[in-house]
């Protein structure tokens, strides 16, 4: 059986959110059940597109900050989704050319993209797991993951609207717990979630029996006890992602309202 036998397959009758994602962004690889399930959403929270536009400017001002501000070179971006540029290791490397980054993906689609097109500098180094988040052991201890990043220097967890996908019952405390216990001293987590404050409860019901992947929005006091933990010192309070470094976002910022998606930015301290 050749390596194209056992690839996993791409799942085109059920609706990804990276896909689902992409076509927010403008782009073309996502298939008709994604643009349905999105425009479903769409129909429910209008500013949606907004939303995954200011989430990506989060990214880049975020990554941005971890390499010019706390000198970091290595980034852990669980999540990625198809790739759209600038990416985080195109954002990383322009600062400093050896920054090294592993991506994390679990749609097929994603994989083929990424490893087509996330190809860094010489200097530095990009690898892509085809993993999922729900097993975070897995992530950590992936080979390509041992020979990319350096567990005891400083690395920048990257979790941009992911976290959500995690329902209560899948205990997303374990798997944040069990990712920033490996993340040595000065090491920095940036998390976007999406949150249910702007937005009336009808409405919060409606855009859930729109979206079929069971998203679980939490509220900021909900993310922030999340990553309440006395080795883990927040940045700044929780705040939505579109007041994170306004001196270096376009121009005009939207209102909270229309974005309904929380940053959370906090350095790992350890004596």
């Amino acid at each position: 059986m050749s390596s194209e036998d056992v690839r996993p397959k791409v799942d085109c009758t059920v609706p990804h959110p990276a896909r689902r994602y992409d076509y927010w962004l403008g782009g073309k690889d996502n298939f008709q059940v994604d643009r349905d399930a999105a425009d479903a959403i769409e129909k429910q929270f209008p500013t949606v597109r907004l939303l995954a536009q200011e989430n990506r400017w989060f990214l880049h001002r975020s990554v941005r900050y971890a390499a010019r501000e706390l000198g970091i070179r290595q980034f852990l971006d669980i999540g990625t989704g198809i790739p759209t540029s600038p990416n985080t290791h195109q954002v990383a490397q322009e600062i400093d050319p050896a920054a090294r980054i592993v991506y994390v993906d679990n749609d097929p689609l994603v994989l083929a993209h990424a490893r087509a097109l996330m190809t860094g500098t010489p200097q530095g180094r990009t690898a892509y797991l085809d993993a999922d988040l729900r097993d975070p052991g897995g992530i950590l201890h992936h080979a390509d993951t041992a020979a990319t990043l350096d567990l005891t220097r400083p690395v920048a967890l990257m979790m941009l609207a992911v976290l959500h996908f995690i329902r209560d019952e899948e205990n997303p405390r374990a798997i944040v717990d069990t990712l920033i216990d490996a993340l040595p001293h000065g090491s920095l987590v940036v998390i976007s979630h999406g949150t249910p404050e702007h937005v009336t409860a009808e409405q919060a019901a409606r855009i859930g029996r729109a979206d079929p992947s069971g998203a679980r929005v939490r509220s900021g006091t909900e993310l922030a006890a999340l990553f309440a933990r006395p080795d883990l010192h927040l940045v700044a309070p929780v705040a939505s992602i579109s007041e994170w470094w306004p001196e270096a976002a376009p121009q005009p910022r939207p209102s909270v309202a229309d974005v309904a998606m929380n940053g959370l930015v906090a350095r790992v301290v350890r004596d």
